[in-house]
């Protein structure tokens, strides 16, 4: 059921990768079909914490790849496969897993984002930090002064703007009590709308 195979990911690390063909189907049948999918992940996260000696039991810690999940989602919640083969590597802290072998439109899937993933790295242009001439840098006081005017300008502006948005709700809500009183009374009998109209 566990094939332990080594895939060294850099010189320095080695990944011991093991391979698990989890049973799903027992698991999830006996849930609501409008749950099976979800179901479906938490049986592969209980399956790898209890296999890879995980012994703290935190389903948190289990991170699944994004094509994995996928896969599981791939015929809607009320119908996810019945088994599936994956490969997983405990991570420091974290068990990481992923999909042993890609269906034909997720491996495409997966080329298309890296390859666009690639090209934004190597088309995105480089920030150049704006060029501050030497005479602009050094501002008169009566520059100084004119900035800062124009900010309290600013200031003022935003307070002015809040201040009316805040009476606007305030006449809203008194609208709203208005209303309210005015619908209690004519959810009164007829009968008692007539008495209180004759009054």
């Amino acid at each position: 059921m566990a094939e332990e195979t080594k895939k060294p990911e850099t010189k320095k690390e080695e990944k011991i990768w093991k391979e698990f063909i989890i049973p799903l189907r027992r698991k999830f049948m006996k849930t609501a079909p409008y749950r099976r999918a979800p179901k479906a992940i938490r049986v592969i996260k209980e399956f790898l914490v209890r296999h890879m000696k995980f012994y703290d039991r935190d389903l948190k810690k289990i991170k699944l790849d994004r094509y994995l999940n996928e896969f599981i989602w791939t015929r809607g919640i009320k119908n996810p496969p019945s088994k599936i083969k994956i490969k997983a590597f405990v991570d420091g802290d974290f068990i990481r897993a992923e999909l042993a072998e890609l269906t034909e439109k997720l491996r495409f899937k997966k080329g298309k984002i890296e390859k666009r993933e690639k090209e934004a790295v190597s088309t995105a242009p480089k920030r150049k930090e704006p060029e501050v001439p030497e005479e602009a840098s050094e501002k008169t006081g009566e520059e100084k002064a004119e900035e800062e005017t124009r900010l309290e300008k600013a200031k003022l502006e935003k307070e002015k703007k809040a201040s009316v948005v805040e009476a606007g709700q305030k006449m809203e809500k008194a609208a709203a009590k208005k209303m309210k009183q005015e619908t209690k009374v004519s959810k009164q009998p007829k009968r008692q709308r007539r008495m209180a109209l004759q009054k």
